[in-house]
């Protein structure tokens, strides 16, 4: 990949580990502040991130970085279901920074997430994409990945 004047850019993407903890915290923030616009993003949520990241037989994630630091991000979650054929993934957080999309770097977190997908067995992976038609863009792009719609997801909080 190429910086603007051309300087070649050395994206690289490995697992997360605990030492990401506040990376990802302020990532996956943006990432709801984003979504979610003015609202406020309910404190929980960024407080769970240490307990996410330490259950390390569910949860997974892989961060992009390039020359300059962290750009993007992907977490992932572990499930048994009978539809999906036994053990399958989901995605639950994909961000990169608004500076650096349009340059393959989403792609390359869902690439390698599929990747480690198979190497465990998952037969598929999963995603909810964001309230249509305001984040089509989104859409598009898991379905420029290969993913294949299958209807809304609805959610009750316990």
């Amino acid at each position: 990949m190429k910086h603007d004047d051309g300087e070649a850019i050395s994206l690289r993407v490995r697992r997360i580990t605990m030492d990401d903890s506040t990376v990802v915290s302020n990532m996956v923030g943006a990432l709801f502040a984003e979504l979610r616009g003015d609202d406020l993003v309910p404190e929980y949520r960024l407080d769970s991130v240490d307990d996410v990241l330490r259950d390390s037989e569910r949860s997974f994630g892989f961060v992009a970085t390039d020359d300059e630091g962290f750009v993007g991000l992907l977490l992932l979650t572990e499930g048994v279901a009978i539809f999906a054929g036994g053990v399958f993934g989901q995605i639950t957080e994909l961000y990169v920074k608004p500076e650096h999309r349009s340059r393959g770097i989403a792609s390359l977190l869902v690439q390698r997430a599929a990747e480690f997908g198979r190497q465990r067995g998952w037969k598929r992976m999963d995603v909810g994409a964001p309230h249509q038609p305001r984040w089509s863009r989104s859409l598009g792009f898991y379905k420029s990945e290969g993913f294949v719609e299958v209807g809304p997801r609805l959610r009750l909080d316990l």
